[in-house]
Parts: structure tokens; sequence; C-alpha cells
């Protein structure tokens, strides 16, 4: 059986951006409230200021109490430097938070609806190939992404920088041989780090980040079709289907985080290196009499502040990068263009009496090779009921896919109302065609929710009205909540007849000028059906209505019958003409014995 998942892997290695790309996107975040960003900035380094000086300020102390005699004003004196220093450092630190917190917020909501807003923007083709599971996944890892980014370069590898640097240069000026040292030890940890992290762990963690996403497409894969899972007693399969793509993620992930330790070992090294060197050096320096036993505490408490900033930079440079890793899918979002865009000028639809013509199209799926249509023309009348039939893959379905502008032509041009759909504006078109699907699925909201879900300013009123009209007031009204009643996801809650019938009452309230029926009565049982007939036919009323047809009863009725083959109409005309003619629609409805 082929791993589907894969697709997700090597759609990755395609995009796969620079860390520089990722992080400048993240950037470019940061600069959208300079009011927050740039204060948050400046205390941090203010605070930086007080923390390059503890190292002289407890020199200071350890000297003003060794000297003799003892001179407890300039001891005491030294003492609430020492402490005024950590106060102010703890202080404006935090102060700097009260800037940084309300700005990271406001950008992890933006960078989330964002990429909610361009995933919904990409066409069907790509949602089609794409698990809805593991997009979720990515879209809230990236959210916590940009905070793990945003705190370690702002908040602490800049400020470690800052400090490592500031505190051997200020050795390199007294005692040369020292601040060497530290300067040296310094760059020899960052560049390791820094080396380690992209080079071994970084492409384990890629590993990891992508099977964290195939685990979400696999459980959300499942869940959603436990209905399917239940009817086939297959609980036990998809169990151990979950639990190869898990056993999998576990494998890859114990390499991440054993590179991971790996790394730790080798900076704890240098770290020991360092205590070592500096230590060493300055108890040298104290024997040879140039240096007191204030410069040996001054040296201890660098190494103190040094070896705590440069243990924060692995971890945050492996945090960063992990970040990066995190970041990176929704940044690649970002710069992927929508398949199918409006155009810069495209204008609000407006049409309200349902013309469609086809003018010469032609259209292939991307993974065709030859054209489904080709050259292809038809008008449909405003207010006109015409039917599409064909064996599956005909063509029908397209039809009404570009009717609805989900994929673009490749040559030729669709008008409705004389409008090319090419030039309007995708949301305002799709709302003046209601679509009542085979199988609606509804959203996981109250049945009044997804009923109003085609006119969100309607009424209580209007919406039971629309109830009222579908047949479904009755069925809802027996309902424990009535119409505040969940429905579940996909509105699993409900028969296959209660979601058509809320599906079709949402149609009613759309009052659209193009009505597309896709067998929509095909769940409901016959004394049902026969009530949502006539409830249709007041629908169709004085609207363009386009059916695919699976069942004789819907077409009966209807001004023209298409018959699709290869993307081509082989014959038209209405139900008796045609099974009179004998010709290919008759055999389908021999074939069929009356189901179409």
């Amino acid at each position: 059986m082929t791993d589907h998942y894969e697709d997700d892997d090597e759609a990755k290695k395609d995009r796969v951006l620079k860390n520089s790309q990722v992080l400048g996107f993240i950037a470019r975040f940061w600069m959208r409230r300079p009011w927050l960003f740039w204060p948050a900035v400046i205390l941090m380094l203010v605070a930086i200021g007080f923390d390059l000086a503890l190292p002289w300020a407890a020199g200071r102390l350890v000297d003003a109490v060794a000297t003799t005699p003892r001179e407890p004003p300039e001891a005491w004196a030294a003492w609430a430097t020492f402490v005024g220093v950590y106060l102010a450092f703890s202080l404006i630190r935090n102060a700097a938070f009260r800037f940084w917190n309300p700005m990271a917020a406001h950008n992890m909501k933006a960078m989330t609806d964002e990429a909610f807003r361009r995933v919904q923007a990409f066409s069907a083709d790509w949602h089609a190939d794409t698990f809805a599971g593991a997009t979720v996944r990515k879209l809230s890892r990236a959210m916590w992404g940009y905070d793990s980014v945003s705190d370690a370069v702002v908040l602490w590898l800049g400020p470690a920088l800052l400090v490592l640097v500031g505190l051997s240069v200020s050795m390199i000026f007294r005692w040369p041989g020292v601040g060497l040292f530290a300067l040296a030890t310094v760059a020899l940890y960052i560049a390791s780090n820094l080396w380690l992290t992209v080079k071994y762990v970084r492409p384990a963690n890629l590993k990891s980040v992508a099977l964290d996403s195939r685990i979400g497409g696999a459980l959300a894969d499942s869940i959603t079709s436990n209905p399917t899972v239940k009817a086939f007693g297959a609980e036990p399969r998809e169990e151990a289907r979950i639990a190869e793509v898990t056993e999998l993620w576990r494998s890859r992930t114990v390499i991440t985080w054993n590179r991971f330790l790996d790394v730790w070992l080798i900076q704890n090294m240098i770290l020991v290196v360092l205590q070592a060197g500096l230590s060493g050096l300055l108890v040298r320096l104290w024997a040879l009499g140039q240096a007191s036993a204030g410069d040996v505490a001054f040296a201890i408490t660098s190494f103190l502040l040094m070896s705590g900033y440069l243990r924060n930079m692995g971890e945050n440079i492996r945090m960063m990068q992990k970040g990066l890793d995190d970041a990176e899918d929704v940044a690649a979002y970002a710069r992927m263009a929508p398949q199918v865009p409006d155009r810069p000028d495209a204008a609000h639809f407006r049409g309200q009496r349902g013309e469609i013509v086809f003018d010469k199209v032609t259209f292939r799926y991307k993974s065709a090779e030859t054209p489904l249509y080709e050259d292809f023309s038809l008008a449909i009348a405003p207010g006109e009921r015409v039917a599409l039939v064909g064996a599956t893959g005909a063509g029908k379905s397209t039809f009404v896919k570009l009717v609805q502008r989900l994929y673009d032509l490749e040559r030729g041009r669709i008008l409705i109302d004389g409008q090319d759909i090419a030039h309007v504006a995708q949301g305002s078109l799709r709302r003046a065609i209601a679509v009542v699907p085979q199988d609606p699925a509804l959203f996981h909201r109250t049945i009044a929710e997804n009923i109003a879900y085609a006119r969100p300013d309607a009424t209580r009123e209007e919406v039971e009205l629309a109830a009222r009209r579908a047949r479904a007031h009755d069925f809802i009204t027996r309902l424990p909540k009535g119409y505040a009643t969940l429905v579940g996801e996909r509105g699993v809650k409900l028969s296959g007849g209660e979601r058509q019938r809320v599906a079709i009452a949402r149609a009613f309230l759309a009052d659209a000028p193009i009505l597309v029926l896709d067998e929509a009565t095909s769940s409901l049982d016959v004394e049902t059906e026969r009530q949502v007939q006539a409830a249709m036919e007041e629908l169709m009323a004085g609207r363009t209505t386009i059916v695919i047809a699976h069942r004789l009863s819907t077409i009966r009725g209807a001004d023209r019958i298409l018959v699709f083959e290869n993307g081509r109409i082989v014959e038209e005309g209405r139900h008796a003409d045609l099974v009179r003619k004998g010709g290919a629609y008759a055999r389908l409805h021999a074939v069929t014995e009356g189901m179409i």
C-alpha cells in the first residue's frame, strides 16, 4: 500500500527555505509594531549595561571587605552598589517584557490569521492534495515557532552576545591575556554551537517536524472517517496504522533529542575550559601580585555570568532553530501565490439574471495529459433548468466547478450575466451561486448557524422560514435543543436526510440567482422526497438551475438535459424526446432502469 504521506515530505523538500528567509519573515512582524518593539529593545540594552556592571560591583565589594584596616562605610557603599546594580537589571528587564509580551501576542495572532487566510485562498486542487490535519498542525506550530525565534533572537541571543563580548573586551583592557582567552573561548562556543545545530541537529529536526505533521494528518484522516472505520470493524487496523506513523516519529525524534544531548555535552566541555582558564589565569596573576582578591572575585562572577549566558545561548540557538523549522511551512505559504488568484482590478460580481455562457473553453486538470474540455461552448438562458448526465468522469462536476471558478481556464472564457468570471472577485461570484451537494458537510456548530451560513445577517424568523420550506423545521424542533443543537463534526449527529434538508434550507436562505443541485434528494426517503421536491420547485422558480443528475426523478421536469461524454455534449433535449431518440441518453436510461 502506498503511503500518501510521502507527498508531504516531497513537497517539503521542494520548498525548504533558508534560515535567513524564515527569520526575515518573522522580523517583518516585529516591524509592524515599532511602538512596542523599540521600547522593549532599548530597555533590554539598558538592562544589559547593568548586567555588565555586576562583576565589577562584585569585585569592588570583595576588595572593600578584604582591606585592612576595615572600612565599614566603604564596604556598605560597595554592597549597596552591588545590590542596586542587580535590582536595576531586574526591574528594567521586567519593564522590557511589558512591551514585548503584548507585541508577541498581537503578532502570533496576526501570523495565524494571515496563514489561515492564505491557506483558504489556495485552490481546490491544493486542498485535495493536502491533509487537513497536517495543515492544522503546521499553522498552530508556526505561531509558537514565532514565539521561540523572537524570544531567542531579541531577548536572549542579542543580549547574550553583547554581554559576552562586552566582558571580554573589558578584560582585554585590564588583562590582555585573560580577555583574549575569554573572547576566543566565547567565539569557539558560539561557532561550534551554530555549526553543530545547523549541520548536525537541524537535518534530524526537520524530519521530526515533518513526522509531527504526518501524525496530525493521520489522526485527522482516521478520526473524521470514524463512521467508516466502525462500519468495517477496522479499529485494530487503524490503530496499527497510527502506531506505524507514531513509531516512525518516535525513532526519528529520539535521534533528534540525542543529537541535542551530544551538542549539550560539547558545550559543557567548552564551559569547563572557560571556567578553568578564567579562574586559573586570575589566580596566577594574584600569586604574582598583579591581581587583588576582588579581581579573582571579578573572574569568578564573570564566569558565572558568562556561563549562564553561554548556556542560555546554546539552548536558545537550538530553540531558535526549532522555531525556524516550525515556522518554515507558514513562511513558505506566504511566498506561494494563490493558484486561482483574483485580479488586482477584480470587480464585485453583479448579476441577478443567471445567464451562463461557455465561450470556446479549453480546460485540463494539472495531472491530465489532454484537456477535458476543448473549445467547449454552451449557453444557458436565465431561469433555465438544465440537467447534466453522463458516466463518471464525463465532465459534469467539472462544469459546475468551472462555473464557480474553482479552477482557471487554459483558453476561452465563462460569462455570467455578461461578466467574465475571471475578472470578478471570487467571493462575490460564489455568493451568487447556491450549491446543494450530494453529501453536504456541515460545520460543528448549531443547526441555526449552519443554515444561516448562507446569510449570516439573517434573522431567526428567516432561518426558520428557510427550514420550513426545506421541510426541516419539524425534525429540528423535535431535537432536545432545537435550532441550538450542535450537529457534530461534518454533521455526524444528523442522518443523511437531515443533513440534506439543512443544506437545502441553507440554499433557500442564500436566495442566489443560480442554483446547483448535485442530486440533492438522494438521501431522502420517498415521502420526504416528495415534500422536498415540491419545496425545490418553489426554490427553482425564477432561478437558473443546474442539476447534476443521478436519479430520473430529479430531471423529468428539466427544460434541457445535456448528455456528457469525455467533456463533450453528445445529446441535448427534454427527457421524453431523448428517450424516443434512442441514443446515449436512452441507453443510460435503460441500463439504470430509471436511475440516472
